[in-house]
């Protein structure tokens, strides 16, 4: 079944396969969250929503393309240019750290000049670090394109989860809010093809080659700009509200949704513009939070940093360094190596679209977390016990993408979704934001102390130490995380203002009907 079949079939029920507690979803839904009526509507507006999400996601090849290139094109820019092993380390990670001036700014950025704005602006500083990068003469300058690459990628990983999020109907929006994991993994796959297919040219050409074809995503997103809308929830905190009508129209499926949502969202938009009038700032409420936006955080921002800490970028930019140490030789071996890596990574993100809005979020975490545990710490056995010989490097390759899918399948794509759906309207960009910038330092840190790490407690002593992280993560999953399947972004809010239903206890209908009526959702 393609990605459009999935979204038009999901089932995305809250409390009870015929929850009354949908609002007046209920009313105009069936059992599997369909319109009853107009099936030809439902299905163009699947569609149109399906290519929404398709085009704001296509700033996350661009990190993914980064990602999987520079860990092939390392090899080649350290030959030519010369680089130690110090500023190969930073040359790699910095790119992480720097993008949360780009995470940090587009919180603000995306509420003064619109969502789809910013999904520009990102393409647009990525597209300048990227053919600074592809033309550099020398390793500073090759630094400062990768500096303005890393701010673009960070307006684009905060963006890209709250535009879709904020377009997307309840029933689909688990598997919409996972297209920029999706499109990471592609640009993955797509950044060690590119290694291994421009591995044979001479040095000097080969890694500017490797990084310029990374521009090219752009040209797809400056087209992007004229399919796709704004978002109706930034528009009506515009005031726009006719502008969100019609935005609305083509993303639901009747008008009785649609006045339905509007009315809801303008009341989220008046709570925010009301806290803004009493001159209370969103970045005072994030930093002194209330006990449920504090409980907002604590699970958005450490999700974030959980898919981090737990080695993936270390596992994808240093492939061939792991490999190497398991006994492959020479760079096209390695980067052949690296290419089943990407592919297994990819493969199964798709496995997690299907599944995110039927299974859940949660159970999808306990699998993820528990498999990469696993993975990790069969990998550092292998390369401690098993390393140089033929058993040992397939249980290498094996170990690795068996880690790569684990976390494609749960924590990856659902760490976006989740920092995306938890917070109230009045916080979201900047909550976002905030939960990126912890995903880009903790990926930065990972990244430039991988290396030194490696050598003073050796390659496989490291991911004993990621297996440890692993391991903490499940208990974080069990402790923070609360099933967010199904339910509107106003219910999800509700759900962290009862510390019951955040540990995963369903509440009763008639306990949420009864909180509805004392406590609007906002």
């Amino acid at each position: 079944m393609g990605l459009v079949g999935v979204l038009e079939s999901g089932n995305g029920n809250g409390v009870g396969s015929k929850s009354a507690y949908t609002r007046m979803d209920s009313e105009i839904r069936n059992e599997d969250g369909v319109s009853p009526c107009h099936p030809q509507a439902n299905t163009s507006t699947n569609k149109y929503v399906f290519v929404c999400a398709v085009f704001a996601s296509l700033n996350s090849v661009l990190l993914g393309y980064d990602v999987g290139v520079m860990s092939g094109a390392i090899l080649f820019i350290q030959e030519d240019l010369k680089i130690t092993e110090v500023q190969e380390e930073v040359l790699v990670g910095c790119l992480s750290i720097i993008s949360l001036l780009g995470s940090l700014a587009g919180g603000k950025t995306s509420d003064a000049i619109g969502r789809k704005w910013t999904i520009a602006l990102a393409a647009f500083v990525f597209q300048t670090g990227a053919a600074v990068m592809a033309l550099a003469p020398s390793f500073p300058v090759l630094i400062v394109g990768r500096l303005l690459a890393g701010v673009g990628i960070g307006f684009g990983i905060m963006i890209a989860p709250v535009y879709i999020a904020e377009i997307s109907p309840a029933i689909a929006r688990g598997s919409l809010t996972s297209f920029p994991e999706i499109f990471i993994n592609l640009g993955i796959l797509l950044g060690y093809v590119s290694n291994y297919a421009f591995s044979g040219l001479p040095v000097h050409i080969n890694w500017r080659i490797m990084l310029g074809v990374g521009i090219l995503p752009s040209v797809f997103i400056g087209l992007a700009l004229f399919i796709i809308p704004e978002s109706p929830r930034w528009l009506v905190m515009q005031n726009r509200i006719e502008e969100a009508r019609l935005v609305l129209l083509k993303t639901n499926v009747s008008e009785i949704e649609v006045e339905d949502r509007l009315v809801e969202i303008q009341q989220a938009a008046g709570i925010a513009n009301a806290m803004r009038h009493e001159q209370k700032a969103v970045w005072r409420e994030l930093f002194c939070p209330s006990p449920s936006v504090r409980r907002m955080l604590i699970t958005g921002c450490g999700i974030q940093c959980f898919q981090q800490i737990t080695g993936i970028d270390a596992t994808v930019y240093y492939s061939p360094t792991i490999f190497k140490d398991a006994g492959i030789k020479g760079n096209a071996g390695l980067l052949a190596a690296t290419v089943a890596v990407g592919f297994t990574k990819t493969m199964f993100i798709l496995v997690a679209i299907f599944l995110i809005d039927r299974v859940g979020r949660k159970p999808l975490l306990y699998v993820s977390t528990i498999g990469m545990t696993t993975c990790l710490f069969g990998l550092g056995l292998t390369l401690s016990l098993l390393g140089n010989g033929p058993l040992g490097i397939k249980l290498a390759i094996l170990s690795v993408c068996g880690n790569v899918a684990f976390f494609s399948v749960g924590i990856g794509p659902i760490c976006w979704v989740l920092s995306s759906e938890i917070f109230p309207l009045r916080l979201r960009a900047q909550a976002s934001a905030l939960g990126a910038v912890g995903s880009r330092v903790s990926s930065g840190t990972i990244a430039m102390s991988f290396l030194s790490v490696a050598r003073a407690i050796t390659v496989a002593g490291t991911f004993f130490v990621f297996s440890g992280i692993s391991a903490l993560s499940i208990a974080f999953v069990y402790m923070c995380v609360p099933e967010t399947k199904g339910k509107t972004l106003e219910e999800i809010e509700m759900l962290f203002k009862n510390e019951k239903e955040r540990r995963g206890g369903e509440l009763e209908l008639r306990d949420v009907e009864h909180l509805v009526q004392k406590e609007p959702s906002g």
